[in-house]
């Protein structure tokens, strides 16, 4: 099955098709991401409204504990932007999601909203202090965020600071300062006195907190009761931790916002060590974790970007491959079949010819390369046929002529021993002549031999064919006497040339020789010798009673004959013309025939003259 033809056309089939569908999906899941960054970050509007969206959401966490009724400001959220925006927790349920459909979310969120992480700093602050000479100098443990010590104040703490800041501006107006009331962080009234002077000619009004005013009460800009239960709770975590870690430290209270802080206290180095800051991240995280929403992954967009890592893509592009690949695999099988098909035919075909049926053929169609293949098979195998035909014709002719003679010699001898034919001279002439007819037949046959084994010998010199063609003419000028023919020579110049004057003697003669036979009385012979550039011809032509067209073509075959009989009353074995034909060519020469029923023949050997 390895070695099948079909076998392997599917499996590389199979297998282009699968590099196919794999690097079209990798051309497009990074096009599609390059596409869609690209979008992304050329489009401001997109990128603002992004931002608002986990602004907003971040804004939500920190004022809820849960993520219970996040549902109307994301759908409030989602309409305003026109995005799909999408909550998730930690293990990918879904919290909340602006689509109605609820479709797959994209492979990676857009942002984890975790307000309680360290990178959002809580409520308070935990400064590490660096002993640098006299002074202690802050190092920030990092974070930011959540500084505002009126976080989440309740409405009792709202109103209670609303009647202060009244009071307040009661007292100093009454003292005849300006002051102003301002709104403040987390809604709470801020007090200050603007006072006006002149710098330069132009007027210049300047604000004054007034934090620390007799009118002003502290209970104002006190940290909301939530600020001071959460930082109570850092504070505490994070002395116990370093305590626990051995790291002096001391309490610190003296800030405008009036939240406590602990101080790690030491040298750099000491300060610095990983386990420092661990220990205030992790109490900031610690004691903001019970008030704020739990960490959430933000997703934005949809998943119509296709992205072929995802599991979902994963799957949408095994289904595609495997549509794919059995769209390859009947495509391939169908063609397959069309394919294999001939070739089998081929195959039985040439199964049958090596078994002895030399008629066996294939039945071709169309015009491509099987189809030439096929129609190149059946001509070989016509032409094998042809060859076996041609060889048993041979074989059989060869037998014929052989049988004659011998069947003669054979009858006389006989006939001489019974002692019913005396053995006088002209019993041996006969004998003789039959003898002369079966040397002539098996000479002839040997030269064939030679000539198709390519070992027919040339003795080449320079020649004048004008002086070999006289040389003929007069060789056969006895024979054309006896039998009533005019054999004429036409010479238009010197015709020299390199060739066997032996061989073309043969050749020449046996063309002149079957043009005297065939010739009746008072017909005509003509041997013509015509020099053209680089070749020279010689012509025989005579009146006698012509060829057929269908014979034509088969002149030159052994013992072919154009009269069906076979008879022998003209002599002959049948093998000169093919002889000729063969001198011919081993001369790098062409030989030709025209005749017209009732008007003669002519043939014609062409030589080149080098």
């Amino acid at each position: 099955m390895r070695r099948s033809l079909r076998f392997r056309l599917l499996a590389l089939s199979l297998t282009v098709a699968l590099g196919a569908v794999a690097a079209t999906a990798v051309l497009a899941t990074y096009s599609a991401g390059e596409q869609l960054q690209g979008e992304i970050e050329s489009s401001a509007s997109l990128l603002e409204s992004d931002q608002s969206i986990y602004l907003e959401l971040t804004g939500y966490a920190t004022e809820h504990a849960t993520w219970q009724d996040v549902g109307a400001v994301v759908a409030a959220a989602a309409q305003r932007t026109g995005r799909r925006i999408a909550l998730t927790d930690a293990d990918g349920r879904v919290i909340a999601d602006s689509a109605r459909d609820g479709g797959g979310l994209p492979s990676v969120p857009a942002a984890t909203i975790d307000v309680a992480a360290p990178s959002s700093a809580p409520i308070g602050l935990v400064t590490p202090m660096v002993k640098a000479g006299a002074a202690d100098v802050a190092v920030s443990a990092g974070g930011g965020g959540f500084r505002s010590p009126y976080w989440r104040l309740t409405e009792d703490e709202h109103t209670r600071r609303e009647a202060l800041a009244k009071s307040a501006m009661a007292c100093l107006l009454r003292r005849g300062e300006p002051a102003v009331l301002l709104p403040g962080p987390d809604g709470v009234p801020q007090v200050s006195v603007q006072s006006v002077a002149k710098a330069g000619g132009a007027k210049v009004t300047t604000s004054y907190d007034l934090r620390s005013h007799v009118c002003v009460s502290p209970e104002l800009y006190a940290p909301s009761e939530l600020a001071q239960r959460v930082n109570k709770d850092e504070v505490t975590r994070g002395a116990t931790c370093l305590e626990q870690a051995g790291v002096p430290f001391k309490f610190n209270q003296d800030g405008p916002d009036g939240l406590l802080t602990v101080i790690p206290v030491g040298d750099e180095k000491s300060v610095a060590q990983p386990a420092v800051k661990k220990c205030l991240t992790t109490a900031r995280t610690e004691a903001l974790r019970p008030y704020v929403a739990p960490a959430a992954k933000l997703y934005l967009g949809t998943s119509d970007r296709f992205n072929v890592f995802s599991v979902e893509g994963l799957l949408r592009t095994a289904a595609t491959a495997l549509g794919v690949l059995l769209l390859a695999a009947l495509v391939t099988v169908l063609a397959g079949r069309r394919l294999v098909r001939p070739i089998l035919a081929l195959t039985g075909a040439a199964q049958r010819m090596t078994h002895g049926d030399r008629a066996a053929r294939v039945p071709v169609t169309g015009s491509d390369e099987v189809a030439r293949l096929g129609h190149a098979f059946n001509a070989m195998a016509s032409s094998i046929e042809q060859g076996e035909h041609q060889r048993r014709v041979m074989v059989s002719d060869v037998a014929h002529e052989l049988r004659t003679p011998l069947s003669n010699i054979k009858g006389y001898l006989e006939a001489t021993e019974d002692g019913v034919v005396a053995l006088d001279r002209a019993l041996v002439g006969s004998l003789l002549e039959e003898t002369a007819l079966l040397e002539r037949l098996v000479s002839d046959l040997q030269e064939l031999a030679l000539a198709d084994a390519g070992m027919l010998r040339l003795h080449p010199e320079e020649r004048d064919l004008a002086e070999l063609a006289q040389q003929i003419v007069a060789a056969h000028r006895a024979a054309a006497d006896t039998a009533g023919v005019s054999l004429e020579l036409s010479v238009a110049g010197p015709a020299i040339v390199t060739v066997d004057p032996a061989r073309i003697r043969q050749a020449l003669g046996n063309l002149v020789a079957n043009a005297v036979k065939f010739t009746p009385a008072g017909g005509s012979v003509t041997v013509s010798v015509q020099p053209r550039a680089g070749w020279v011809d010689l012509i025989v032509s005579d009146t006698g009673p012509g060829i057929a067209a269908e014979h034509l073509p088969h002149l030159f075959d052994r013992f072919y004959r154009a009269d069906p009989s076979r008879s022998r009353s003209t002599g002959g074995s049948g093998l000169g013309l093919a002889i000729t034909k063969h001198l011919v060519e081993a001369h790098s020469g062409q030989i030709s025939v025209t005749s017209t029923v009732g008007r003669g023949s002519t043939f014609s050997l062409a030589l080149p003259c080098r």
